[in-house]
């Protein structure tokens, strides 16, 4: 009687701990008060197209960017699908928009903001992100300007070989659902 006793009362307890459990995942989360520039990057959300140079020749990028983390994190996607899949990840740190990019080279160059005006954000090299930037091939800053609602531009700055590459900003449409 008393094994029939804790078996029953195991069972409840489960099943009440599986509620609260069930309960607690279909509350949405209240995520933090977010920076005015990454609140900005949000108005990214959606599908973008243009024509790059990788050095190369011209090619088609397509980016993907959504919102993951509650809304806390602006995840963009290039080349998906492709052996060039990269991923950059936007998030407040410290309260100042910052970014890793998981890059093609194999590593996670951090970039956080350095300017921000009406138009444009400058990403500087995050000295703390653990790339020796001499040494290891990486992405080292970024330049995104908001030409208009439906067209952004991005220039990159690439160190290969510790030797700086030109910058090659590549213009991006919005696609339109």
């Amino acid at each position: 009687m008393k094994n029939l006793i804790h078996r029953t009362t195991l069972a409840s307890l489960t099943a009440l701990v599986a509620a609260g459990a069930a309960l607690t995942a279909a509350e949405p989360v209240q995520p933090r008060q977010a920076s005015a520039e990454f609140q900005r990057l949000t108005s990214l959300v959606g599908t973008w197209k243009g024509t790059t140079d990788m050095g190369q020749g011209p090619i088609e990028i397509v980016s993907q960017y959504r919102l993951i983390a509650g809304g806390s994190v602006l995840e963009e996607k290039v080349f998906v699908g492709t052996p060039n899949e990269m991923t950059t990840v936007y998030f407040d740190k410290n309260g100042k928009l910052a970014l890793t990019h998981y890059c093609v080279f194999g590593n996670r160059p951090g970039r956080v903001l350095e300017t921000a005006d009406a138009k444009t954000m400058k990403f500087a090299f995050d000295e703390t992100c653990g790339i020796n930037p001499k040494k290891e091939s990486h992405m080292h800053a970024l330049s995104l300007t908001f030409v208009d609602t439906d067209t952004l531009t991005a220039s990159c700055r690439a160190f290969i070989d510790g030797k700086e590459l030109p910058e090659n900003p590549t213009t991006m449409k919005r696609v339109k659902p």
